[in-house]
């Protein structure tokens, strides 16, 4: 289990150098753009605009705080609030973004698409309520939280996150809202069978 503090997080500049990203995790660790098998991160969308273009990559988005955005993906106006449920688009698609009122923060997932797969989900849990990773989970709270693990209790504050591996898991101590990215390896392509003949 590790505890991903939101006060630790760097700034990055987005792929397109049009705001800026913080990382919260990735897999694997230190990678870049370029060869994440998965990555997390929280965004400031301060101003309207493009996003970035990821090939290959399958996303999903949820707004975190702000008024809302507008995303139009390939032609298709989709409306997001802090009530919206994940977004799940092509990281390839063209995406421009419109404010509804001011700057927004919003969570970012993002599988490489044939090597990880992902289920996003926002979920108000009870007192007690536990949640275990199944291969890699990322969980974020919305507000201060503690936690109770196995290696004791943890205190979040908002938007710190826990990352648990396969087995691992974490109990509420009080109610709490939270944003949970679930990880698992894509099946293994099937092998073709060999060419007859030489060569």
């Amino acid at each position: 289990m590790r505890l991903l503090r939101a006060a630790d997080r760097a700034a990055v500049p987005w792929k397109n150098g049009g705001g800026v990203t913080y990382e919260v995790a990735a897999d694997p660790p230190g990678a870049g753009f370029a060869d994440f098998g998965w990555r997390v991160s929280t965004a400031v969308v301060a101003s309207e605009g493009p996003f970035s273009r990821f090939e290959g990559i399958d996303r999903t988005l949820i707004l975190l705080d702000g008024a809302g955005l507008t995303l139009d993906i390939a032609g298709r106006a989709v409306a997001l609030s802090p009530d919206s449920p994940p977004l799940q688009f092509d990281g390839a698609a063209p995406v421009q973004a419109t404010l509804a009122s001011g700057p927004i923060l919003d969570l970012n997932v993002m599988v490489r698409r044939g090597v990880w797969a992902s289920t996003v989900t926002r979920r108000s849990l009870p007192t007690g309520a536990r949640f275990v990773a199944s291969e890699v989970a990322l969980v974020m709270a919305l507000a201060d939280v503690a936690v109770t693990t196995a290696d004791g209790p943890v205190s979040l504050s908002a938007k710190d996150a826990l990352r648990l591996e396969a087995g691992e898991h974490a109990e509420l101590a009080a109610p709490a809202t939270l944003v949970m990215a679930e990880f698992r390896r894509s099946a293994a392509p099937r092998s073709r069978p060999a060419a007859a003949g030489g060569g």
